[in-house]
């Protein structure tokens, strides 16, 4: 079935404590299920793009279930990707199949879970967001050759920003689109003439009027750019049905921002080759230096944000939480900030659909009803949550702009034709909130008094925008009136400082002792990141950072651990490595208070926490917990009572090694000698 031409969203939505689990797609008796492409590729489409792993397909006489993790294709037969298909007359006989895997107890049990682990890893799977990142990556190449070679004055640092911004903008109104905020197609239509870039632009200008966020702020150097109508066709075509295999209107903002956080990643720059240069996407150098760039998992975010912004805001009203101030020192592409709204919605929404506050807050506008039992927030509430309570700095322009994009679409995930309502009758209001005194972008570890004492002739424009100094009491005046944030929360980068900066000077050059405590030249940035996080609390604020773990025993982490005696550390998780895909670092989570040590630091080493269903991980942290109360500026062991009374034995008795009258520098070297035919191992 079609609206306006569109195929409409999932007709049900199958959920368990409000997480999607499988689409259920009902046609007509009429439609022949087992052998029409369209019904197939249309539920496909749906558990692809929710990330699903199953979703049904039934017209009630047939029943077919599709393994929803294989990239659906318009040409493809309605058999390629079904695992299970019966009539009517079967459902007697498969009854216990449907009953054992579908049903609330099934789920609630793990049968489904266990039925999705068995049937894992077919040919054919392919995660949502990896495949939609390559579309995008593709976007970004040929977007950007084609502008460099139409437009021969601009320098690479526009290119990157023009890039981003098309882009951005191109996502953003096809997911209104599809929510029905905006007219269907709308983006399509201008691909059947010429002069693409130029209609584009002004639906920009249109857009801009309409939400009024800077999303769209019109630039005159970026809408005279020239942009052949090809590139742009095959970027627009490839957003819609039946080319587009994704359904924008039930992407999840997560997945989006997963792929932007690597996206974010990689850099427009140009190649020098014979006769001129070309265009090449690389690595940035500072995600060369970390290693990658590494998506925090939902569970672990969520964790976070239970103990640090769960706590502050248990059993307080929405006006006392209006008072909150969160931030993200390092956002990103707006991961944690995004999360972190997501909690506020659900908080503020259960608490105005409670019996005794039911009818003020209809009555007041603060939710609206969609159906006998369920209420949304109205879209004024939503905004005056993310202004009141979100906060996020980061280093990169294009970070900041896709943190705004990633808010802006949360802000918008539920809504649909009540926003159009909702601007007929609010005609001065805008959908989009100003978010620039929100997100702001500069360097969160370097204040102005860095360039004291400096020549800054010396200093080009690359050079300032890479150090990119940033005041925070000046940007958030009003906060550090009240005493600084509530909250701070994060995964801030991790790079050696002893790591080149610019080819000159290496990280450590930026910062001094002066400035931070817990500063060691052989350290990471994440250390530095600790301390300001700390800083910009207010008293009684709580941080809460996922980070490596090389603090707790490295001899650079000395100064971070006493550092952290004068507050007060509440819980520490050793998660070990494989906490990120593709990515051996070793992290921890590490929730502190900004208060008087209270010396009771609930600590445990959880290396499968990756494994573990959200709902899970406080159950069997409370089986893990061991209270560390004897901690100093030495390495930080985790161990219960046993282990602990161990060790103390073994350092009575026993000898430091670092005591003993040898001088060691090193571990076990290796060399490889492949001209004598032999191998030798040098210690």
């Amino acid at each position: 079935m079609q609206i306006e031409g569109k195929q409409k969203a999932p007709d049900y939505s199958f959920r368990i404590g409000g997480v999607r689990k499988f689409f259920v797609e009902a046609k007509k008796p009429s439609v022949y299920i087992k052998k029409e492409i369209d019904p197939a590729y249309q539920v496909r489409r749906y558990g692809y793009t929710a990330k699903l792993p199953l979703s049904i397909l039934t017209n009630f006489e047939e029943f077919a279930v599709y393994d929803t993790r294989i990239k659906p294709s318009k040409d493809d037969d309605p058999s390629i990707a079904r695992i299970f298909y019966c009539t009517y007359e079967g459902y007697e006989n498969n009854f216990d199949f449907i009953y054992n895997t579908f049903s609330k107890n099934a789920i609630l049990k793990g049968s489904f879970d266990k039925y999705i682990e068995e049937n894992k890893n077919k040919k054919g799977t392919s995660e949502v967001d990896k495949e939609l990142l390559k579309l995008v990556e593709e976007w970004r190449k040929e977007l950007a050759k084609n502008i460099a070679l139409r437009n021969n004055d601009i320098d690479i640092y526009n290119l990157n920003i023009a890039v981003q911004k098309i882009i951005d903008r191109i996502i953003f109104l096809r997911i209104a689109e599809d929510k029905d905020i905006e007219e269907y197609e709308q983006l399509f239509n201008i691909t059947k003439g010429t002069e693409i870039y130029k209609n584009l632009n002004e639906i920009f200008i249109k857009a801009n009027n309409k939400y009024n966020a800077g999303l769209f702020k019109s630039e005159e150097w970026l809408k005279n750019l020239t942009i052949e109508d090809k590139v742009l066709s095959t970027i627009i075509k490839s957003l819609y049905y039946p080319e587009c295999p994704y359904e924008f209107s039930i992407l999840p903002i997560e997945i989006l921002g997963n792929i932007y956080e690597q996206f974010l990643g990689k850099t427009i720059t140009f190649k020098n080759v014979k006769g001129g240069h070309t265009i090449i996407v690389e690595d940035k150098p500072e995600v060369k230096k970390a290693g990658g760039v590494y998506y925090t998992p939902q569970h672990i975010v969520n964790y976070i944000i239970q103990n640090s912004i769960g706590e502050k805001i248990k059993n307080k009203t929405p006006e006392e939480i209006s008072k909150v101030k969160i931030c993200d020192p390092a956002c990103g592409s707006g991961s944690f900030l995004v999360a972190v709204y997501q909690y506020l919605l659900n908080y503020h929404l259960e608490y105005y659909t409670t019996e005794k506050n039911l009818k003020k807050a209809l009555k007041e506008g603060k939710i609206y009803q969609i159906s006998d039992k369920d209420y949304n927030l109205a879209i004024e509430e939503k905004q005056r949550i993310l202004l009141n309570n979100i906060y996020g700095i980061d280093i990169d322009l294009q970070a900041v702009e896709v943190t705004k994009l990633s808010l802006y679409l949360k802000l918008l995930e539920n809504e649909g034709k009540e926003s159009k309502g909702f601007l007929f009758k609010h005609s001065d209001l805008k959908l989009l909130p100003d978010l620039d005194r929100n997100i702001k972008c500069g360097n969160s570890l370097i204040g102005n008094n860095f360039y004291k004492d400096k020549d800054l002739s010396l200093f080009d424009k690359d050079t300032m925008r890479k150090i990119n100094a940033f005041d925070w009491e000046k940007e958030f005046e009003e906060i550090f009136k009240e005493g600084g944030f509530d909250i701070v929360i994060g995964n801030p980068p991790y790079i050696q400082l002893q790591k080149d900066y610019d080819g000159k000077q290496k990280y450590a050059d930026l910062y001094e002792d002066k400035d931070f405590e817990v500063f060691d030249r052989m350290g990471d940035i994440y250390c530095l990141f600790y301390e300001k996080g700390i800083k910009i609390l207010k008293q009684g604020g709580i941080l809460g950072y996922i980070t490596s773990n090389k603090w707790m025993r490295a001899g650079y982490g000395k100064k971070l651990r006493k550092f952290f005696l004068k507050f007060s550390p509440l819980k520490l998780i050793d998660l070990g490595p494989g906490v990120f895909e593709s990515a051996t670092v070793d992290t921890n989570i590490l929730i502190i208070e900004k208060s008087e040590n209270k010396n009771q630091l609930k600590a445990t080493s959880l290396k499968e926490i990756k494994k573990i269903d959200n709902s899970k991980i406080e159950d069997i942290l409370e089986e893990k917990w061991v209270i560390l109360n004897k901690l100093t500026e030495d390495p930080w062991f985790i161990g219960n009572d046993t282990e602990q009374k161990l060790k103390e034995k073994i350092e009575i008795i026993g000898k430091h090694l670092k005591e003993w009258d040898v001088k060691i520098y090193r571990g076990i070297l290796t060399f490889l000698f492949l001209g004598s035919g032999t191998f030798s191992f040098v210690m």
